[in-house]
């Protein structure tokens, strides 16, 4: 089990915008206790997978907690958002700002739609109780799930960046209410705050840097990808054997009209290619580097000939 990390609510926030929407009082901490309600679901999925698959449960506690921030930023906007514009049984009908109240409509809407993709980070540490951790390129969700995690790490690229931005305001209290708002925890800010031994405070240049190189890194993964998957299955064939480039699995493929010989075997084995039962031939995930390995396979197959 892992310990639980859960992000700051703006209580304060969330008692405003009660009391512009109704005439309740608010009960201290409620907004809180929903949000936490709604992390500790979703750690709970991913206890159960930490107890079945413990090689597993680094990867999915790193999900939990995404999980737990992206929502803390939801309730907190939600709160925010409240804070436009009172209801109208609050503020009268007396000339209520309509188009005030339809942004704040449409921030909802946009809102709203942030949590939905939030939820599919639980949906995601359902699937990896049933395997479907590994992002292989033969996935038939391979490129769907590519672009969820590019997302995420564009996420944490600008979720720095701001935190950045408000850490360096002159208005040091302006800056803390806008880190609280992002869910920050005061003990958070306090050390983004502190300057590390080279005397620089909040996120230092090189995570951004190590970050952004691993965005380019699965951007270049996913374009492949997709231009592979676009391109669809080729075939071609030389005299020893049949060439496939299949796209719908990502595997290039070498039918051999028969059993290869020892020689030939062991170059095959050598460049990467493994005999596959179910689809009857030798082959290796299919990229530029397999590419590469088929032609040193059929100059060292030329050599056996001679």
């Amino acid at each position: 089990m892992s310990e639980r990390v859960y992000y700051e609510i703006n209580e304060r926030s969330a008692k405003t915008a009660h009391e512009m929407m109704s005439m309740s009082s608010y009960k201290e901490g409620s907004k809180t206790r929903e949000y936490r309600r709604c992390v500790d679901k979703t750690y709970d999925a991913a206890d159960k997978v930490a107890k079945e698959r413990p090689t597993q449960a680094e990867k999915v506690y790193s999900m939990a907690k995404r999980y737990s921030r992206r929502m803390a930023e939801y309730f907190n906007r939600d709160s925010q958002i409240g804070c436009m514009c009172p209801s109208i049984l609050i503020s009268g009908a007396g000339n209520f700002p309509v188009k005030k109240k339809e942004k704040q409509v449409q921030a909802w809407e946009r809102n709203h739609q942030f949590r939905q993709e939030t939820q599919k980070i639980r949906e995601r540490i359902d699937g990896v109780l049933r395997g479907k951790d590994i992002i292989k390129s033969g996935d038939e969700d391979a490129i769907e799930r590519l672009e969820e995690k590019l997302q995420s790490m564009k996420e944490d690229q600008e979720r720095m960046k701001d935190a950045n931005k408000a850490i360096r305001l002159k208005d040091t209290e302006k800056g803390n209410e806008e880190l609280l708002n992002m869910g920050y925890s005061e003990e958070q800010i306090k050390n983004l705050r502190e300057k590390d031994f080279c005397g620089r405070i909040g996120y230092p240049s090189y995570m951004l840097q190590n970050n952004n190189a691993n965005i380019h890194r699965v951007e270049g993964r996913l374009n492949r990808l997709k231009a592979a998957k676009a391109a669809g299955n080729t075939e071609s064939e030389n005299e020893y054997f049949r060439v496939v480039e299949n796209t719908d699995i990502m595997r290039l493929q070498l039918f051999f009209d028969e059993k290869p010989d020892s020689e030939v075997r062991n170059i095959l084995k050598k460049n990467g290619f493994r005999w596959s039962p179910k689809n009857n031939c030798w082959q290796r995930q299919l990229t530029e580097n397999a590419r590469y390995s088929l032609e040193r396979v059929k100059k060292e197959m030329e050599g056996t000939a001679k």
